[in-house]
């Protein structure tokens, strides 16, 4: 999946850019006739409802002439939103500091559940603080990740 999931994101990056965006990350869910291609689009103003709808119509123009996916889906564009998700290494280390929610492959610690602060990031390993206890994880190895908003 990871492969098809790069692929995508290698093909929307200039599509979404084109729009004055960032593609924050992308998702793709595969469920039968109810799979899902969500993307996360970002810019430093601010998203909107017309960005989203703006960011759609010229993915789907892509997606319909080169056809990576060959099954039914719905294609869903949105912003990260404040629990937003994180992708990449970059986007961990920026938030250094921060509490954030990881889902993993293979359990770390005895959990494939955690939660805990960003201590930081070096190449592709994540060091996060859960309960006063600081684990190393794999970025590799994180199924999900999401930033817990502060209110």
């Amino acid at each position: 999946m990871a492969t098809l999931e790069s692929k995508l994101e290698q093909m929307l990056i200039a599509p979404v850019e084109a729009f004055g965006h960032t593609l924050w990350g992308l998702e793709y869910v595969q469920a039968g006739k109810h799979s899902v291609l969500r993307l996360y689009i970002d810019n430093e103003k601010g998203i909107f409802v017309d960005d989203c709808a703006d960011v759609s119509r010229q993915v789907s123009a892509v997606l319909d002439v080169e056809d990576p996916i060959s099954t039914e889906y719905t294609l869903e564009v949105s912003s990260p939103g404040v629990d937003r998700p994180l992708f990449k290494a970059e986007q961990y280390a920026a938030y250094t500091g921060e509490t954030v929610k990881i889902q993993l492959t293979m359990p770390v610690a005895g959990s494939r559940n955690l939660k805990g602060t960003v201590v930081a990031v070096e190449g592709q390993m994540l060091t996060i603080n859960v309960d006063g206890n600081e684990l190393i994880v794999a970025l590799d190895n994180i199924r999900k990740g999401n930033l817990i908003a502060k209110f």
